[in-house]
């Protein structure tokens, strides 16, 4: 059975950016992947060199089940616009494995379409979120650190997200079959 590839190119053939805004969001999002990395591997450091104090010279690190807590989820989110970028998704093909390129592509491109919303969405209550927080003034109970700016640090990568979904919903449509 042939595939019908009107609708527009296979979306598994590249994952390629395409035009400036394109590379731009790919840096981005390669940018804050790593920034991610990096807050992890400093997470670990830092769990290694408390768990190691604790045990050895009862000295662990104060704070530090804090500074993970605070850390973690804004390191996790920056991860989530290049994965969807490098289409990195969890999918499903068993159901769409029977349909043609075209139908595929329009799927990937509603899927990708409500990624971008839920970036939007997740980026506007974040933001909401990390706001009443300043306003309560809430602070870790140990280091006194402010909660809401953990939050807020989330806020970039949710809008990076939103980008992300948006192109990748516009991608296979933006250039002539073949040039995708």
């Amino acid at each position: 059975m042939q595939e019908d590839d009107r609708c527009g190119p296979d979306p598994q053939a590249e994952t390629e950016p395409r035009g400036p805004y394109g590379r731009l969001l790919f840096a981005l999002a390669k940018g804050f992947a790593y920034a991610g990395g990096a807050v992890f591997i400093a997470l670990v450091i830092m769990s290694v060199v408390s768990i190691v104090g604790r045990k050895l010279f009862s000295a662990p690190v104060p704070g530090d089940v804090e500074v993970l807590q605070l850390s973690a989820a804004f390191a996790s989110a920056s991860f989530f616009a290049y994965c969807h970028l490098m289409r990195g998704d969890v999918k499903v093909d068993f159901f769409t494995a029977h349909l043609t390129s075209g139908r595929r592509v329009l799927l990937d491109s509603a899927g990708s379409l409500l990624v971008g919303l839920l970036g939007a969405v997740l980026a506007w209550r974040t933001a909401a979120g990390a706001l009443s927080l300043k306003e309560g003034g809430e602070s870790s109970a140990i280091l006194e650190l402010p909660v809401w700016v953990a939050q807020a640090l989330m806020v970039p990568s949710f809008i990076l997200l939103a980008l992300a979904g948006f192109y990748m919903c516009w991608y296979p449509w933006s250039s002539p079959r073949g040039n995708a």
